[in-house]
């Protein structure tokens, strides 16, 4: 135990200070508290934080992570039942989805020790519902997304810029982007941000960003993938074959015979990769209005899931699918935390590029993009790239990362 909090302390020491957006919208008093997101987004960051902001150096909340080879060796109820006779009040377990059966232990410890919290955190592709154990009644779950626009110019700048709703931007953005616009320089910071900017180890190393992001990309497609869906180790090079096909393709809409022939994928599970990868947050998958969300169908369009993602496989990145692919990433981010959005519910629409919660036509382009392909459409609007301010119902690109 007492390794434990040493190694601890020495992570606590080196935390940032800077929280995501998901710090303050937790409610750590939750008795079970699971935080879900991608590799490197920052879930063992944000734990240790609040660590450090209610316990500081009490021993009554300790952080362990199950990739530890001790727990190759040691049960973690077994563990959490000493933990609990030492007197701690809170448990954090890193790294669940590596630990088998993890689903049972976590609910036995909240059925045997009820004054004993618990905050665990995994993978993104976990499916809560899924698992032997019934968790849907005990732990609260929170998904942690990468960063918005909005919060790489936090990070950057050490200052705490607002987040703004999708309502508030429609109609006030030219007050907001005014105001923003006269404090930062906005066009370069959106630059850096689409290129190295979406995972907080930007931080660390920006020169070396690329590279880890190309490393975190692998072990998502060699560890985690394989660990929670159960995929077998020869289908990994196919399956690293369709991300960079998929990366690589202009325009991303699937001609799933001919992915299938590329990837010697069959098509029923091709659909299922494809959920998958956007389950591990490397797609977005996006339907046409009204076809609703049909697992293992074909989606109209496929995305990376952030900017990044592109500049790190692709040699070539086209600007078009760009400017579409921040625009859907930020929205459903967005929409999963406030939940004033219902995640996929920015959808491709018959005129202009997207619909947005049945309401909202938006047509993403140029600083010279015209309203001639949504004239007419009432609630219609177009997201303009190169420029820093709008006017009318016209809104820069930019502005729609600061959504969450």
């Amino acid at each position: 135990m007492e390794n434990f909090f040493s190694e601890q302390h020495r992570l606590i020491a080196s935390v940032s200070a800077m929280k995501r957006y998901l710090y303050t919208s937790v409610d750590w008093n939750e008795r079970c508290i699971g935080i879900l997101g991608a590799r490197g987004t920052g879930k063992t960051t944000l734990m240790l934080q609040h660590v450090r902001d209610r316990y500081g150096d009490s021993d009554r909340a300790l952080y362990v992570s199950v990739d530890s080879p001790y727990f190759q060796a040691h049960n973690l109820f077994e563990f959490a039942r000493e933990f609990h006779q030492f007197g701690g009040e809170l448990l954090l377990v890193d790294e669940i989805h590596k630990y088998p059966d993890w689903a049972i232990d976590i609910k036995a410890i909240y059925d045997s020790f009820p004054k004993l919290n618990i905050v665990f955190s995994g993978s993104s592709l976990l499916q809560i519902s899924k698992q032997k154990a019934d968790l849907s009644r005990r732990a609260i779950i929170f998904n942690l997304h990468g960063l918005s626009f909005r919060e790489y110019v936090n990070f950057t700048g050490n200052k705490e810029y607002p987040a703004y709703s999708l309502e508030n931007i429609l109609a006030n953005h030219r007050q907001i982007a005014e105001t923003l616009c006269g404090e930062i320089t906005v066009r370069r910071l959106f630059r850096d941000y689409q290129q190295i900017g979406y995972y907080p180890f930007f931080m660390e190393s920006p020169g070396t960003y690329l590279f880890r992001l190309r490393e975190v990309i692998n072990h998502i497609l060699e560890v985690d993938l394989p660990l929670v869906n159960r995929i077998e180790a020869r289908q990994l090079s196919k399956l690293k074959k369709l991300l960079y096909l998929l990366a690589t393709s202009v325009p991303f809409t699937p001609n799933i015979s001919k992915l299938a022939e590329a990837t010697d994928i069959s098509r029923p599970r091709l659909y299922e990769y494809l959920e998958n990868l956007q389950d591990a947050r490397l797609l977005n998958l996006v339907r046409s209005q009204g076809r609703g969300y049909e697992v293992l169908t074909r989606p109209d369009k496929i995305y990376l899931e952030n900017s990044n993602l592109m500049y790190a496989i692709s040699e070539n990145v086209n600007t078009g699918t760009l400017r579409e692919l921040f625009f859907v990433n930020q929205l459903r981010n967005a929409s999963a935390l406030h939940q004033s959005l219902v995640e996929n519910t920015v959808e491709l629409s018959s005129k202009g590029d997207f619909i947005v919660k049945s309401e909202y036509t938006f047509e993403i382009g140029g600083k010279g993009k015209g309203f001639n392909q949504i004239s007419g459409v009432e609630q219609s609007f177009i997201v303009a790239d190169d420029i820093e301010t709008g006017f009318q119902n016209k809104i820069p690109l930019w502005l729609f990362g600061f959504l969450y």
